[in-house]
């Protein structure tokens, strides 16, 4: 048999490389049935309809890299997709700290806006930075949760310990006369069996996964306002991205834009069913004002945002950019 010649061997290698990279990684952490795994299967499911040889392999409940180690690869192109909270990349761009800032976002309809914003256009400049960027955009909401009364306002936070979700949120409940208590959303339960927390601060989620209702008296869910907002996107290795045919970029872009739509609509869902289910449990629910999200505002603007601006080179601008965003 005639051996191959060097040339031969090099198209033989660049066409095994070319059909390895129709095969994407997509990692997260959640289960199956966690919303942001059905946000990632609609985007791999439309793809593989669309037949353009592009298949994306989901790897969930960190069965790939674990939760907070996933955006180093992906920037490397060691990983191809993820879905995570961006702020657990706060470290390497600290700019991703404004993703889980108290107060920047109303609502889910606001959200949407800041994900069109100039605001958003300068976050996924520092994604670019890191040869990242974004499918799909995303933000889910949390609310607060108190053992033995109702918390709306800055003012009912006096004295309580509490549990934050975010070093930002831990600022500004400081700032309210708080003593924070750091602790994982899987530990509030029994922190608030034990008398360990008097309230809580987590994602609409978590309170019913975790039946935060059986030890609390009141819930102030997500509604018309609420402060707890965490930008969670479906991102993609910008070079893997670059590397696709025209139509294989296009079946991504389709794929992530119903995602998208179905992402908005189910983190609503989320929150109305949150509510429900505390009230079913004979939980208090008390909503947020108008009046006490400024309240919050107000009090972040001398905690948290104060120290985002402090430490992070051109914060002041996006924080700016953010907040200009009605």
């Amino acid at each position: 048999m005639k051996s191959l010649t060097v040339t031969a061997i090099a198209a033989l290698l660049a066409s095994t490389l070319s059909t390895s990279a129709a095969d994407l990684r997509l990692s997260h952490q959640w289960s199956e049935n966690d919303v942001r795994h059905k946000v990632a299967k609609i985007v791999a499911d439309e793809v593989a309809a669309a037949n353009v040889d592009l298949e994306i392999k989901i790897f969930p409940t960190q069965s790939l890299f674990k939760a907070r180690e996933q955006y180093t690869p992906l920037s490397r192109g060691q990983l191809d997709m993820t879905v995570l909270p961006l702020s657990y990349a706060g470290g390497q761009q600290p700019a991703y700290n404004l993703t889980l800032m108290p107060g920047l976002v109303k609502n889910h309809d606001h959200a949407a806006r800041l994900n069109e914003s100039p605001f958003m256009e300068a976050i996924e400049e520092k994604m670019a930075e890191d040869d990242v960027m974004v499918l799909v955009h995303g933000y889910l909401a949390g609310g607060f949760a108190g053992k033995d009364k109702c918390i709306t306002s800055p003012d009912d936070m006096g004295g309580l310990q509490t549990r934050a979700a975010g070093k930002a949120f831990e600022q500004m409940l400081a700032g309210a006369g708080a003593s924070i208590a750091s602790m994982s959303s899987s530990e509030i339960y029994n922190a608030m069996q034990t008398g360990v927390l008097d309230a809580a601060n987590t994602s609409s989620s978590s309170f019913v996964s975790y039946r935060i209702y059986e030890q609390v008296s009141c819930y102030t869910p997500a509604g018309d306002f609420a402060l707890w907002f965490m930008y969670q996107p479906l991102l993609i290795n910008k070079s893997t991205f670059d590397g696709l045919t025209a139509e294989q970029q296009q079946a991504l872009m389709d794929g992530a834009a119903k995602a998208e739509a179905f992402y908005l609509d189910e983190a609503k869902k989320e929150d109305a069913a949150s509510r429900e289910t505390f009230e079913k449990a004979g939980v208090e629910i008390a909503d947020m004002s108008q009046e006490d999200f400024d309240a919050w505002r107000a009090l972040a603007t001398e905690t948290s945002y104060k120290a985002f601006v402090d430490e992070t080179p051109d914060g002041q601008m996006l924080l700016d950019l953010a907040l200009s965003v009605e």
